[in-house]
C-alpha cells in the first residue's frame, strides 16, 4: 500500500517581530501585553517586510523543507499552497513558488480554507499520491496576514502574524505505518459570518468562533481516532492551529496530554493561519521533540466555518 510519508518539514518567519507593548504602541491601541496575553497567549508575532510576498515566505519554508528531506526541485511532482492571503488572484502564489524554486515539471494550486488550509492541502496531497497521480508533493502553508487587519480593532489586529511552514510529501510503500494515516475535513458554511474577510479586512466574532472551535475540533479528533482504531492515549504529540492559548490547552486536556507533549508556538508566532500548523511542525521536528516512529494528530479550525484534523506517523 502506498503512503505519503513526511519527509521534510521547513518553516519561515519574517525578520521583524514585534512585542504587544510595541504593536500597541505603533498601532496607539488601547490595550496592553497583560490583557493580550491573558486572553490569547500572544507575546509576539511576525511581520512581513514591505514587498515581502506571500509566495516568497513560502519558497523560503519550502528549501527547508527540501533540504531537511534531501531534495531537489526535480523530484518535485506538485506544489499545493493554502493560503488566505494570495499575492493575486491569479496566478495562484503556489505558481509563483513554482517559478522561485526552479520547477519546471508537475502542477501547481492554492487552497482557501482559512486557519483550516493547511490539513486540506495535506489530505488533498495525501490523496494524490495514494491514487498515484503524484510521487512527491510540496503541502505549504503561508500568510500574510497582517495586511488584511484592520489596525483600530483590537480584538483581531493583536491576533494575527505572517510566516510560511512546507512539508515535503513521498511516495513511500510497503507494510508500515509510517507517514499519514488520515484527513479528515469539514465544512459549515451556515457560521461563515462569524469570521471572514469583509471590504477587505479580517472581521471576527470572537465569542462565537470560540464556541464553536473545541466541540468541531474534539469531533474531528475523536473521528481521526476511530478511523485508524486508536485511542487517545497512543498520540505522542498534538500539533494544533495556534489560534488562541485556551483552546490548545482544551484540546490538549481532552486527549490527556501533559503539557510538553503539546507543541505551542502562539506566543512567539501569534495565529500565522493556514501557516501555523507547518511552522509549528517544522519547530518541533528540528530541535528534535517530534522524532522517528511518533505518532502525531494536527487539528484546526478556521472560517468558513472549516476544521479538521490529520493523523501521521513519523
Amino acid at each position: 500500500m502506498t503512503r505519503s510519508v513526511i519527509a521534510g518539514t521547513g518553516g519561515y518567519l519574517p525578520v521583524r517581530a514585534l512585542t504587544n507593548d510595541e504593536l500597541a504602541e505603533a498601532y496607539g491601541l488601547d490595550t496592553s501585553d497583560a490583557w493580550i496575553s491573558e486572553r490569547t497567549g500572544i507575546r509576539r508575532r511576525h511581520m512581513a517586510a514591505p514587498g515581502e510576498t506571500t509566495a516568497d515566505m513560502a519558497a523560503a519554508a519550502a528549501r527547508e523543507a527540501l533540504a531537511q528531506a534531501g531534495a531537489d526541485a526535480a523530484e518535485v511532482d506538485a506544489i499545493i499552497l493554502a493560503t488566505a492571503t494570495p499575492d493575486s488572484a491569479f496566478p495562484s502564489t503556489a505558481t509563483r513558488v513554482q517559478e522561485k524554486l526552479g520547477i519546471r515539471q508537475g502542477f501547481s494550486f492554492d487552497i482557501s480554507a482559512a486557519c483550516t488550509g493547511f490539513i486540506y492541502a495535506l489530505g488533498v496531497a495525501d490523496s494524490m499520491i495514494r491514487t498515484g497521480h503524484c510521487r512527491s508533493a510540496l503541502v505549504i502553508g503561508a500568510e500574510a496576514f497582517t495586511r488584511i487587519l484592520d489596525w483600530t480593532d483590537r480584538g483581531t489586529c493583536v491576533l494575527f502574524g505572517d510566516g510560511a511552514g512546507a512539508v515535503l510529501l513521498r511516495a513511500e510503500g510497503g507494510e508500515g505505518d509510517r507517514g499519514i494515516l488520515s484527513t479528515h475535513l469539514h465544512s459549515d458554511g451556515r457560521h461563515g459570518d462569524i469570521l471572514q474577510v469583509e471590504g477587505g479586512l479580517v472581521r471576527m466574532a470572537g465569542r462565537e468562533v470560540f464556541r464553536h472551535a473545541v466541540a468541531k475540533l474534539a469531533s474531528a479528533v475523536d473521528e481521526a481516532l476511530a478511523a485508524n482504531g486508536l485511542a487517545q492515549a497512543d498520540v505522542q504529540w498534538l500539533v494544533p492551529h495556534q489560534a488562541n492559548r485556551r483552546i490548545i490547552d482544551a484540546m490538549g486536556r481532552k486527549l490527556g496530554l501533559p503539557a510538553e507533549r503539546v507543541v505551542v508556538t502562539v506566543d512567539r508566532h501569534a495565529n500565522t493561519s493556514a501557516a501555523s500548523i507547518p511552522l509549528a511542525l517544522a519547530e518541533a521536528t528540528r530541535d528534535g521533540r517530534v522524532a522517528r516512529g511518533d505518532l502525531v494528530l494536527m487539528e484546526a479550525i478556521g472560517g468558513g466555518l472549516t476544521w479538521g484534523a490529520a493523523l501521521a506517523r513519523f
